[in-house]
C-alpha cells in the first residue's frame, strides 16, 4: 500500500512538473538571479566604514537611510530590513522588464504566477532570456516593450539592497524611488498591479516632496528641481494617457479581427507618431521630448502606453481621496488603505 502511495505521488510530481515546466523554469531562473545578488551584498555599515569607498557615495547611502526613516516615521510605511545592504552593479543593469499588449487593443497582456498572482509585466535577471521571451510574445502577435529597471521590491521575501545605480540619482528622484519601493512592502494587493503601482507612484511622488521640504526647506534648489521635473513628467504622463484613449477609440473601429492588417497598422502608426509629436507642446515648449521623424518600425507601440496606465492612471483618484477625505495625512490614509485592501 505504501509503495502504491509513493508511486502515485511520483507520477503526480512528474505530471505537475510537465504541466508547470515553464513556470518552474522561470521561478528557478528568478531565484537564481536574486540569490546571486544576495550572495554578493555588503552590509551598509561595512561600506560606510570602508576607507576606500568614496565619501560622496557614502553621503548618498546616508541620504537613503534618512529617506527610509522619514518614510516610516512621517508617512507610516512599514519598517523593514530593506536598504541595510549594498550591491555594486559595476555599471551593469540587473533586471529587464517586458510589457506586452494585443496589436489592436490598449490592454495589458497578463502574466500569471503562483502565490503572488497576476502581473502586467515579466522580469528577467538574464537579458538573453528576456529577449527570447520577447521574441516569443511577438511571434504570438503581441506588441512588446522591453527595458532595464532601476529597482524592484521582493515584497518582504528578501532584504532589498541599495543598488549602486541608485547613488547617481538626484535627491528628489532618489526619495521617490525609495519611497515607491517601500510602499510595495507596506501594501501589495494580489492581482491588482494597476492599484499597487499607482499607489506606490503616488506615495513616492508626494512623499518625495514632503521629504525635500523637511530636509532642505521650501525654497531649496533640490525642491525646485524636483517640482519642475514633476511638472513636466505629470504633463507628459497625462499626454500619454490621453493618447491611449485616442488609440483605444481608433481600435474600436477596427472590429474584432486581431490578425495583422496593413491599413490598420498604417492608421495606428500615424496616430502614435502624432501623439509623440504633439508632446513638443507640453509646458509651452520649454522642455521637449525627442520627436525626430522615425520609421514606423521604430515607433513605440501599444505596450509603451500600457506602462502609463499601470503606473499613472489613478494619480488624481489617490490625490483627491488623500486631500479631501484624509486632509493630507499619510499615516491615516495608508491605515485606511491597508484595512480596505487585503495585502500579501
Amino acid at each position: 500500500m505504501f509503495k502504491k502511495i509513493l508511486l502515485a505521488l511520483f507520477v503526480a510530481l512528474i505530471i505537475l512538473g510537465a504541466f508547470y515546466h515553464e513556470i518552474l523554469s522561470y521561478g528557478y531562473m528568478q531565484a537564481k538571479g536574486q540569490i546571486g545578488i544576495l550572495m554578493n551584498v555588503e552590509d551598509v555599515e561595512d561600506v560606510l566604514n570602508d576607507t576606500t569607498f568614496p565619501d560622496s557615495l557614502k553621503a548618498r547611502i546616508k541620504l537613503i537611510e534618512e529617506i527610509k526613516k522619514f518614510g516610516v516615521d512621517s508617512l507610516g510605511l512599514t519598517p523593514s530590513k530593506n536598504y541595510t545592504t549594498f550591491y555594486n552593479q559595476h555599471g551593469k543593469p540587473l533586471i529587464w522588464l517586458i510589457t506586452a499588449s494585443p496589436r489592436y487593443k490598449i490592454e495589458p497582456h497578463l502574466f500569471h504566477f503562483p502565490i503572488v498572482g497576476t502581473f502586467p509585466y515579466k522580469g528577467f535577471f538574464d537579458s538573453t532570456k528576456a529577449v527570447t521571451e520577447e521574441k516569443a510574445l511577438i511571434k504570438e502577435g503581441l506588441d512588446t516593450d522591453i527595458g532595464d529597471v532601476s529597482a524592484w521590491s521582493t515584497l518582504g521575501y528578501f532584504k532589498d539592497p541599495i543598488l549602486s545605480s541608485m547613488l547617481r540619482r538626484k535627491d528628489g528622484s532618489l526619495a521617490n524611488l525609495i519611497l515607491h519601493e517601500l510602499t510595495h512592502g507596506t501594501l501589495f494587493v494580489k492581482n491588482n498591479l494597476e492599484l499597487n503601482e499607482n499607489l506606490a507612484s503616488f506615495v513616492g511622488d508626494q512623499g518625495a516632496i514632503r521629504f525635500l521640504k523637511y530636509k532642505y526647506g521650501l525654497d531649496s534648489p533640490q525642491l525646485r528641481t524636483y517640482q519642475y521635473s514633476k511638472k513636466f513628467n505629470d504633463a507628459y504622463s497625462g499626454h500619454m494617457l490621453r493618447g491611449a484613449v485616442k488609440l483605444d477609440s481608433l481600435y474600436k473601429t477596427f472590429g474584432n479581427n486581431p490578425l495583422p492588417d496593413k491599413k490598420k497598422d498604417s492608421l495606428k502608426n500615424q496616430l502614435i507618431a502624432t501623439i509623440l509629436g504633439d508632446a513638443d507642446t507640453l509646458l509651452a515648449g520649454r522642455r521637449t521630448f525627442t520627436t525626430k521623424k522615425v520609421a514606423d518600425q521604430q515607433l513605440p507601440n501599444n505596450a509603451y502606453f500600457i506602462s502609463y496606465l499601470t503606473y499613472k492612471s489613478k494619480q488624481n483618484v489617490f490625490l483627491n481621496e488623500f486631500e479631501n477625505k484624509f486632509g493630507g495625512d499619510f499615516k491615516n490614509y495608508l491605515t485606511y488603505l491597508k484595512s480596505k485592501y487585503p495585502s500579501l
